[in-house]
């Protein structure tokens, strides 16, 4: 017995190697994956080893304050409601101009539609090979769970040796069961075609410069998984008026409402609001040159500006 025990003994792994074995094992395991339907909202923090946090989401922003994108609106909205009706429903590729309201739109869905099931997880390029765990997750929650989940990447794009992009492929539509009722993608990205196209390939194609048998297979590559999105919606840089537009939405979205032209706070009506005063109009004119464009985004950071520089000096003139 004192044998046995003796050659046992002789063959276990050294303790500093158990622990480095230890440390191995848990970095390639994913934790368990746990969904609470009552959270509206989840971002996967932490990379491969990572969890699922719950998020305090700010729902002060409505679909209705998102203004000259009303197409691409139109269309998200309609999508949505079809799939927290439990009708067929796509995974959504928004595309174009920085700023324009692509994830502005995703905030303001959650605020409209939370109440009817919809759930948002957010997740970063780099970490979409959980992306399958997830999925999983979300299978395992009780049949009779109301909610949809629309896990959300925001600038999506691939560099040519990023592998990660083929997870995201299998679950939009290749897998045998990549068609869920409970989940969709949306994804932002500021190109249409996420993997790079290169000028080199097509030369290299023309010129009969390549070891390939079959190259036209390599851009045949590089667009599939923007074709797996079934719905895409394109933003497309403002116009002058769009612009100040959204600005006067903004400013009268504040307590103090708009400001006349003396810098003074002024409680006009409705109808008085409807063109901004002169400097206001010019200083937010000056902001979009300095920012290097129009859109949403910049509207609503002069805003901010604007609304703030005005409550610090009304509270500094009362003291």
């Amino acid at each position: 017995m004192s044998q046995s025990s003796t050659s046992v003994t002789n063959y276990a792994l050294p303790e500093p190697l158990l622990e480095l074995l230890g440390q191995y094992l848990q970095e390639q395991v994913t934790p368990k994956i746990d969904i609470n339907p009552q959270q509206l909202a989840y971002r996967w923090v932490g990379g491969h080893r990572g969890r699922l946090e719950p998020l305090a989401v700010n729902l002060f922003l409505s679909l209705d304050d998102l203004h000259g994108i009303d197409t691409q609106k139109q269309k998200l909205v309609q999508n949505t409601r079809q799939f927290l009706k439990g009708y067929p429903a796509n995974h959504v590729l928004m595309t174009g101009t920085r700023g324009a309201g692509k994830s502005s739109l995703i905030r303001a869905l959650l605020q409209a539609y939370h109440s009817e099931g919809l759930r948002i997880i957010e997740i970063a390029r780099d970490d979409l090979r959980v992306l399958d765990k997830i999925r999983a997750a979300i299978r395992a929650l009780p049949a009779d769970t109301d909610c949809r989940y629309i896990v959300y990447c925001d600038d999506l794009a691939f560099n040519g040796q990023d592998e990660s992009y083929r997870t995201l492929k299998s679950v939009l539509d290749g897998a045998l069961d990549s068609e869920q009722d409970k989940l969709l993608v949306y994804a932002t990205s500021n190109r249409r075609h996420l993997l790079p196209q290169l000028m080199k390939d097509n030369v290299n194609i023309y010129n009969g410069q390549t070891d390939e048998v079959n190259p036209y297979e390599t851009i045949d590559e590089t667009v599939s998984l923007s074709d797996r999105f079934g719905l895409w919606l394109s933003f497309h840089p403002m116009d002058q008026n769009t612009y100040l537009h959204i600005v006067r939405h903004y400013l009268s979205l504040s307590p103090n409402r708009t400001l006349d032209n003396d810098g003074k706070e002024s409680n006009n009506n409705e109808e008085e609001n409807k063109a901004l005063p002169d400097n206001i109009r010019a200083a937010a004119l000056r902001w979009a040159s300095e920012r290097g464009g129009r859109s949403g985004r910049v509207a609503y950071q002069f805003s901010r500006y604007r609304i703030g520089q005005a409550q610090l000096a009304a509270e500094e003139n009362l003291s």
